[in-house]
């Protein structure tokens, strides 16, 4: 049988992330679900000609379509999504994972401004779930008219996943406190660990600290429980330690 004629196709990445995380542990599964999240999108010559981006500042959301470059290049037909607990498998195509065949992502993002000046094109983005370095292959704008479907079935993830409480304890708080963007940094903290990043197949180990990077320090957090007046509750994430890496 020859050859497809799309069998070897070359991308060219038109720019790269600047963003909050660091590094991929942490980072939300979806975006939208840290709004706090800032990026920059730092358009690359020859795509940073303030032409590319003529009349984008009139929409509010885009498409962006990203290489996953942290993820190792294998890839398997079945994945556990994280959703489901990390046990049950499901087929690569019918997930989200980023172990997948070109290791392609494609998120939603928020355009808060665009920036054009002698250095070229840089796009100001907001509830994003992209690492920092991310390579980005596309951009396109959202149009909620043809791709906002309320019948849609969600099928494993009909909802958002569930949020914890997050609590900061006194000397975590004092080193916020000092920090010219407090208010910022505090919210993303929360909202990212709202949605328990820890793998889901340590969740047993409730003794463990866990670290998570934000901008430019690491969050040491660990699981307790959260008990009502009545004995019982959800697990409770608290903030130990913030340390300046």
């Amino acid at each position: 049988m020859p050859a497809s004629p799309c069998s070897h196709v070359t991308l060219t990445p038109i720019g790269h992330i600047e963003s909050d995380y660091p590094d991929k542990f942490g980072v939300p599964r979806q975006p939208g679900l840290a709004d706090a999240a800032r990026a920059r999108l730092v358009l690359t010559a020859p795509f940073d000609d303030p032409l590319t981006v003529r009349g984008l500042e009139a929409f509010s959301h885009l498409w962006v379509t990203f290489l996953f470059h942290l993820s190792p290049e294998r890839w398997t037909p079945l994945v556990r999504p994280p959703r489901l607990g990390g046990n049950a498998r499901i087929g690569v195509f019918a997930s989200r994972s980023t172990h997948r065949p070109n290791r392609l992502g494609q998120s939603l993002v928020e355009l808060e401004g665009i920036d054009t000046d002698d250095a070229g094109v840089c796009l100001r983005l907001r509830s994003v779930d992209l690492v920092d370095g991310t390579p980005v292959l596309d951009i396109k704008p959202y149009l909620p008219w043809a791709e906002s479907r309320p019948e849609a079935r969600a099928g494993f993830a009909p909802e958002p996943p569930p949020r914890l409480p997050v609590r900061i304890n006194r000397a975590a708080q004092a080193t916020l406190d000092a920090r010219p963007d407090a208010d910022s940094l505090r919210a993303l903290i929360q909202q990212v660990l709202a949605q328990d990043p820890r793998p889901a197949y340590r969740k047993g180990a409730e003794e463990r600290v866990y670290g998570v990077r934000l901008r430019d320090v690491d969050v040491r957090f660990r699981a307790l429980a959260n008990t009502d007046d009545q004995g019982e509750g959800e697990t409770l994430l608290e903030v130990v330690e913030i340390v300046v890496v």
